[in-house]
């Protein structure tokens, strides 16, 4: 059994290294579901960003795949996630809140019990998370659903702007790229400080790990053009 695992393991290591990652997403998909959730899991914490970029994009193909079919099992893994992302669990939950984004992105059940939870994370006077770069995943998985469900997040764009003004570059490019698609009232003027803003931070789009200048996801998401 063991031997089984590590042998599936390696596979879909070797499927997350080729350079089309779309052929290999299919592969992965093609693999027996719930086994495949561990080995995605533990790359989560792989040394290679852009591994670990695609095993969250994995998860989320899978787990979707899997909900479809067996929507508690989908669950499980949801709690899995939450509970990385719990201070009870003794971990800091890499990887947990955007892969519960991906997940939520590709599975609309899943997306409609998820969302506030997901939502909570970035509420002061809800499970608010305090490390920093943990708020970039959540931010991130913020993003990521809204991009695909505006209609779920439209209203919480107010929740961002504490983040476009944060100290840390990543939070204000994560923010300003979330806001795209959501209420823009609240967040106007705020993306509008970040146009003269011209860091340049790593981001995760369309299953490829890209260098955006915060003043570009800021105009991009003032002109309503960006599309996920």
């Amino acid at each position: 059994m063991k031997d089984t695992s590590r042998k599936l393991k390696r596979k879909i290591f070797h499927l997350l290294e080729q350079k089309d990652f779309t052929k290999a997403l299919e592969q992965i998909e093609g693999f027996p579901l719930k086994s495949s959730v561990g080995p995605l899991f533990s790359f989560f914490y792989d040394k290679d960003e852009q591994i670990r970029w695609r095993a969250i994009t994995a998860m989320g193909a899978i787990v979707s795949k899997l909900a479809d079919s067996d929507i508690e099992s989908g669950r499980m893994v949801m709690r899995r996630l939450m509970w990385n992302l719990n201070d009870e669990s003794g971990g800091i939950g890499w990887g947990s809140p955007e892969a519960m984004g991906e997940i939520m992105a590709r599975n609309p059940r899943l997306a409609d019990e998820y969302r506030d939870i997901l939502v909570s994370y970035i509420c002061e006077d809800g499970n608010y998370i305090e490390y920093e770069m943990l708020q970039r995943g959540v931010l991130w998985g913020f993003g990521r659903l809204a991009h695909v469900r505006p209609e779920l997040l439209y209203s919480c764009s107010s929740l961002l702007v504490p983040y476009m003004s944060a100290s840390d570059s990543y939070l204000k490019g994560f923010a300003a790229w979330a806001a795209a698609p959501l209420d823009p009232t609240p967040v106007r003027d705020c993306l509008e400080k970040l146009l003269e803003n011209h860091y340049t931070i790593k981001i995760f789009l369309n299953l490829e790990l890209v260098d955006r200048k915060i003043n570009r996801l800021a105009r991009e998401s003032l002109e309503g053009i960006f599309h996920e």
